[in-house]
């Protein structure tokens, strides 16, 4: 079970402030192809791909590849911007054996509960040798997460209920994964703090969900508040870890 419900109000967050820009893309899409290399009739799976905003990058920037989108929310598919999001989880994915040539999951792996089922369930549908790439952030990696410098309950939230980067790595050791890459990312997640903070919605972000109305409404004055008088975009890094 996900750590959040992901009803229609958490979609609709999701959908109007997680859909990165241009040049947050482009960092990511340098640091997949460090370890992928998309060719035509490729398969590439979106795992847990909410409202589809990686999907329909991946169709924009990769046409020839295809790209399938798999989530189990009914409200997140419902709310996709690309079309044929299937149902399915991390435990149960509608592919067949050996047939998808990488598996994306972004911002996603803390929300499977079962991470060796999990492992086990994407070694059957990829092919020999293909990627597993986890966009995500870890406990004790979360330095560059603008929430948690304005939020220290949600270091807390982080720390208890988010998978370290070791236990991953074990967890899909016990189906012949093995860790090939850990790259820190950095990404413009908005234009501006300002509007980062006044567009800011709860419901968008699991670790704002995970404490408590106090906690966030402390959390949200000190952000606006820091917010009026920055300057330039506002940055976050997350890492990317590769398995094989």
């Amino acid at each position: 079970m996900a750590l959040i419900a992901f009803d229609r109000r958490d979609a609709a967050a999701f959908e109007a402030t997680r859909h990165l820009g241009g040049e947050a893309l482009d960092g990511w899409r340098e640091a997949i192809t460090r370890y992928l290399d998309p060719q035509p009739g490729m398969c590439l799976l979106d795992l847990g791909s909410g409202t589809g905003s990686w999907s329909q990058a991946f169709r924009a920037w990769w046409p020839a590849t295809d790209v399938l989108a798999v989530e189990p929310s009914v409200a997140m598919r419902e709310r996709a911007v690309v079309t044929g999001a299937l149902a399915g989880d991390a435990a149960d994915i509608p592919v067949d054996d050996a047939s998808v040539d990488a598996v994306w999951i972004s911002t996603v792996i803390h929300h499977i509960p079962d991470l060796p089922v999990a492992a086990r369930e994407i070694r059957r549908v990829l092919k020999p040798g293909a990627p597993v790439l986890i966009r995500s952030v870890f406990p004790g990696r979360h330095a560059g997460i603008t929430l948690c410098h304005f939020w220290p309950e949600a270091v807390t939230a982080l720390n208890d209920n988010y998978p370290t980067v070791a236990t991953v790595e074990a967890a899909f050791a016990t189906a012949g994964f093995t860790v090939v890459g850990l790259d820190p990312i950095t990404q413009i997640s908005a234009p501006s703090p300002w509007e980062a903070a006044t567009g800011l919605r709860r419901e968008a972000h699991t670790l704002l969900q995970l404490i408590s109305d106090d906690a966030y409404a402390r959390g949200a004055e000190r952000f606006r508040v820091a917010a009026r008088s920055a300057t330039g975009p506002l940055v976050d890094v997350l890492d990317l870890l590769v398995l094989r």
